[in-house]
């Protein structure tokens, strides 16, 4: 679950608590204005024959027409005014607070995607504006709930492939050791595939406790002020004793004009980039595969770019590439096994640093992956 899960889990929560105030509230104040409309509104023919009354009875003992018809006039432009009261105030009043109800009595059975249509430009229309973005939002933590299931199940799946995958290969040998026909030659091959998926799995066991702490937010960064230059020039040294004899060409281009501090974790800073290196080895060509370095400055961050000559990823695919457990290839080549977590573990270590990460590729033409560190203080 990634860190926005859990903002949206609790921006959803905070508008399930606003949703049962405004239901009870709603719910107590609704009954009550509609039971003083009640009231009000079978008072008046009451009102209206009291009145009659009078009028009949000035009539008959005082004989006063002309303060009867007088009284008549009146008394029949108060009905007509009370009754355009009464109708702009059912239509401006109580009909939009009974859409209201009705809306919140649909949120209280789950249906998030009720909207109620209010145009007007009074209190009401006001909370009818709130209530519809209340809903709104709801609407999104169902559908976050949803995708939250998704990844989980197919995180499941995904970690059970992987481990049972290198668990039954291990099994396979082992028995064929076991059974004591195999020749110097291939005892020796089966040990290698044996070593090869213990290794596999333990790298496997140490991105999950890996990404399991980041997407906890457990993870504790040891910071300190690093020189980057040196670190860097550092890493690539040891980069090029490795990758030397594996043919694979290396080239460091340091573009910075003196040395910079960045505050970092230098442990963590070299996981994100030896799994972006791993990605590149994994994915590159067997012969011919070349990776060249940048260091530069780039306004306030330090950035370094990783180029590699290898086949690219197709535009539709850049997008996923930080996915967890996303693989670009849909099968899996035996010479290299990924876990799918090393590019999302990258990116969040590098977010861990308040970095940024990103990528540009092309088919044919290879990739290039960009991370930028924010500077220390002091060297600004």
């Amino acid at each position: 679950m990634d860190n926005q899960y859990a903002w949206r889990r609790h921006r959803e929560n905070s508008c399930c608590e606003q949703f049962g105030r405004l239901h009870h509230h709603l719910h107590r104040h609704h009954h009550e204005f509609l039971r003083s409309h009640r009231v009000f509104r079978y008072a008046r023919p009451v009102v209206f024959l009291l009145n009659l009354i009078i009028l009949v009875l000035l009539f008959r003992w005082a004989g006063i027409k002309a303060i009867g018809i007088f009284f008549a006039v009146v008394l029949v432009v108060k009905e007509i005014a009370m009754f355009v009261f009464l109708k702009r105030l059912e239509k401006r009043i109580i009909e939009p607070i009974q859409e209201l109800q009705r809306g919140v009595e649909e949120i209280a059975k789950g249906n998030f995607d009720v909207r109620v249509e209010c145009d007007l430009p009074t209190d009401v229309g006001l909370l009818t504006v709130s209530f519809n973005e209340m809903a709104y939002q709801l609407l999104q933590g169902e559908q976050v709930k949803a995708e939250y299931e998704e990844n989980r199940k197919g995180l499941v799946a995904n970690i059970s492939h992987d481990l049972k995958t290198p668990i039954t290969s291990i099994r396979g040998y082992v028995e064929m050791l076991l059974e004591g026909e195999a020749s110097p030659e291939q005892r020796e091959r089966y040990l290698k595939t044996i070593h090869h998926n213990i290794s596999y799995l333990n790298h496997l066991v140490d991105d999950l406790f890996l990404f399991s702490k980041l997407d906890m937010q457990k993870l504790e960064l040891k910071l300190e002020e690093v020189p980057v230059r040196s670190y860097f020039a550092d890493l690539m040294e040891e980069y090029r004793l490795e990758l030397e004899p594996r043919q694979v060409g290396l080239k460091f281009v340091d573009l910075l004009d003196e040395e910079r501090l960045v505050r970092m974790d230098g442990k963590r800073v070299y996981q994100a980039i030896n799994n972006i290196v791993r990605n590149a080895i994994g994915h590159g060509p067997e012969q011919g595969l070349s990776l060249e370095v940048t260091l530069y400055r780039r306004g306030d961050w330090i950035a370094v770019d990783i180029a590699d000559n290898g086949p690219g990823i197709p535009q539709d695919k850049l997008p996923l590439i930080f996915d967890r457990f996303y693989r670009i290839d849909t099968e899996r080549r035996k010479q290299f096994e990924s876990t799918g977590l090393g590019l999302a573990i990258t990116r969040e270590l590098v977010q861990a640093h308040g970095g940024e990460i990103a990528v540009t590729s092309s088919v044919g033409e290879g990739t290039c992956f960009t991370v930028m560190l924010p500077q220390s203080e002091e060297s600004r």
